[in-house]
């Protein structure tokens, strides 16, 4: 006999912020969807597949988390569209995360969602969690006063979630049920959370099925009331956060510093071998200096946005970030900006692309624009290379210091944003933004797996957001910086002849005179190069910041994106310079001198540079993206023209001040 194949079962996850929702999908499905504490965190609808043991295919979809359906809120359209089918067909089953630490409140929202379903699955998350707490739930009898399957899960730790994926599937083949519209334990009709009748009637379904403690948690919340209050006070939580942020940089400079050595010894070593097994010449050259010295030199940053992200999703896990949001909300309304722009702004920390699509969220046109043209100011994960470079030459061998300076740099951008936007509720967008309304989370035990995925997950989007334009940008580069063939001067001819004539006399010293040959010759190609000359052109502009023809290239090939600075800068400082190819990427920038000697990047030129980075909107994606999202080419070039013009004016701002010390 031919099997059947059975038909694919579609349901939604659906429920309050913070219940859980992405986590289950995550542990569903086995994907990495990112989640955050924050109400619509989950901007777009995620699509995954789980499968039952008969075989039957479970199609997951995880909706934006949200407070109630009848909102006047993006994410709660969604959620409406969904259920009812309107994208396409309705979902077989709903199924309703619930928390179960939380469940009188969570009861309510169950309520408004049973009433449009004729089959849905209860998902009792966090039941580990509550009987640490004391809280007894009969399931049983929920899923009975419900009138749906109740199933008792953790998806922290997959317990019941295997249950959860059989029952879906029963419920799917079982019969068409309406919902109960009277009883003693009907839920009230047309009723929306908040209402009295219905928090009454949740309270009445949640003593019904046992739920209550069998533990005195006073103390526990009293300690947490305590530091909610501290953490979200307006003064002591910006201090607090002020404080964790930079101890959180600095932690990144010590622990990233080793994995950092190691990978340039590897990147070192393979340029070595490039040079050893390839016939000496362009070949050799290319590969050891345009392509392994060009890719090590943002590789080798991997480790600082791997421990980044880490240490973030460590904070936001434990429930830290959602209170810092509270104390931060206070400022932002000040300069215009809404309480719903913390979570585009945050996302924009990793990158501004999912930042400004996370605007579409916020429902005032006026307070989505100006979050729009704010967002690249927050810094992304491409400016870390670049932070990192220069803040190591200037304060090498000093982790707190530079973790402070670390810090300086995310507060300048963040900084710049409040002002443009208060400039904006001036000028093009007039207006008073509204106050955030949010549910704090619980404390929780962050889960280390979870924030290490997490970690990968970012660094993994980083190389393959890099890696498609490195390799071309460096091979460019290189090619730039290496031809044409600039001939020995006379200067450099002579030297040799000198070195010639006394390497009989003085070995040491007719050594020292072809090394001066060398470094010479290395600065009359890299000035007669196609680089150089487009440098020459190009620095008249950045002279007031104090930038050589090497960094006004590697800047101006940074406007394709961020992330190839430091990548285009070795290539170029390298590419016929007698630095050995093994020598790490630090140090071949810090040894790279000017053309009369001073450094490539002295005190008042990297910091200079260093603001210049904070500031200018150096990504074409970006651009694209906000063209999209605003549907005109108006934004978009003002936005670039404001960002560039700022990032010129403050940089040579800060070169000037920065030359009187």
């Amino acid at each position: 006999m031919t099997a059947v194949p059975i038909s694919p079962v579609t349901t939604v996850l659906v429920g309050n912020p913070n219940v859980g929702k992405t986590t289950l999908f995550n542990r569903l499905c086995g994907l990495r969807a990112r989640t955050a504490n924050y109400p619509g965190s989950t901007v777009e609808e995620h699509l995954g597949r789980s499968w039952a043991n008969d075989g039957t295919a479970i199609d997951i979809v995880d909706l934006p988390g949200m407070y109630g359906l009848h909102l006047e809120s993006p994410e709660a359209r969604v959620v409406v569209r969904a259920l009812e089918g309107d994208d396409g067909p309705a979902p077989d089953v709903v199924t309703i995360v619930l928390d179960a630490t939380n469940l009188g409140r969570n009861l309510q929202f169950a309520a408004t969602v049973l009433r449009r379903s004729t089959r849905a699955v209860v998902a009792l998350n966090l039941s580990d969690e509550a009987s640490r707490q004391g809280l007894t739930i009969d399931t049983a009898t929920l899923g009975t006063l419900l009138r749906c399957p109740v199933v008792a899960i953790s998806a922290r730790t997959g317990s019941g979630c295997l249950d959860l994926v059989e029952t879906v599937a029963g419920t799917a083949r079982g019969p068409v049920r309406l919902r109960q519209v009277d009883g003693p334990h009907a839920p009230p009709a047309l009723a929306e959370p908040g209402d009295r009748a219905l928090v009454e009637w949740a309270g009445m379904v949640f003593a019904a099925c046992g739920g209550g403690s069998t533990t005195d948690s006073s103390d526990s919340d009293t300690f947490a009331e305590r530091l909610d209050m501290a953490f979200t006070h307006p003064i002591a939580g910006l201090a607090i956060f002020a404080i964790v942020m930079a101890g959180l940089f600095a932690s990144i400079y010590w622990l990233a510093q080793y994995p950092m050595e190691w990978i340039d010894m590897a990147f070192g070593t393979l340029g070595g071998l490039a040079h050893e097994l390839l016939p000496a010449g362009f070949l050799a050259d290319l590969v050891s200096e345009g392509v392994v010295g060009g890719i090590a030199g943002t590789v080798v940053f991997l480790p600082q946005i791997c421990l980044l992200f880490f240490l973030l999703a460590l904070l936001e896990d434990c429930g830290y970030l959602a209170r810092a949001s509270f104390a931060m909300d206070r400022v932002m309304r000040r300069f215009g900006l809404p309480g719903q722009s913390f979570i585009p702004l945050l996302s924009s920390h990793a990158c501004a692309l999912p930042g400004i699509m996370a605007t579409r969220l916020i429902p005032n046109t006026r307070d989505r624009l100006a979050t729009i043209f704010v967002a690249p100011f927050l810094s992304c994960s491409a400016r870390v290379p670049v932070y990192v470079l220069v803040i190591s030459l200037l304060l090498a061998d000093h982790p707190l210091w530079a973790g402070a300076a670390f810090v300086g740099c995310y507060a300048l951008g963040a900084t710049a944003a409040l002002f443009t936007a208060w400039i904006l509720g001036k000028t093009a967008l007039p207006g008073r933004a509204a106050p955030m309304v949010l549910e704090l989370p619980a404390y929780r035990r962050p889960d280390l797996g979870v924030a290490i995925s997490i970690a990968a997950s970012r660094g993994g989007i980083f190389l393959r957001q890099a890696g498609s334009i490195i390799l071309a940008i460096c091979i460019a580069m290189w090619w730039l910086s290496a031809f044409p063939q600039v001939g020995e001067t006379a200067q450099v001819s002579a030297l040799r002849l000198e070195a010639a004539a006394l390497v009989q006399v003085d070995a040491e010293g007719a050594a020292g005179m072809e090394a001066n040959a060398d470094r010479l010759q290395a600065r009359a190609q890299r000035a007669g190069s196609f680089a150089g000359q487009l440098g020459a052109v190009f620095e008249p502009a950045f002279r007031p910041l104090g930038m050589d023809r090497e960094v006004v290239v590697a800047v101006l090939s940074s406007f394709l994106a961020r992330e190839v600075f430091v990548s285009s800068l070795k290539v170029l400082v390298g590419a016929g310079d007698d630095s050995e190819v093994d020598e790490s990427t630090m140090a071949m920038v810090r040894q790279s001198t000017r053309a009369d000697g001073t450094p490539l990047l002295d005190h008042p030129s990297a910091i200079a540079l260093l603001v210049f980075y904070v500031l200018a909107l150096q990504c074409l994606p970006t651009l694209a993206v906000v063209r999209r999202e605003t549907g005109s080419w108006k934004w978009p070039l003002l936005q670039f023209s404001y960002m560039s013009g700022l990032a010129w004016c403050a940089g040579a701002l800060a070169y000037f001040i920065a030359g009187q010390f």
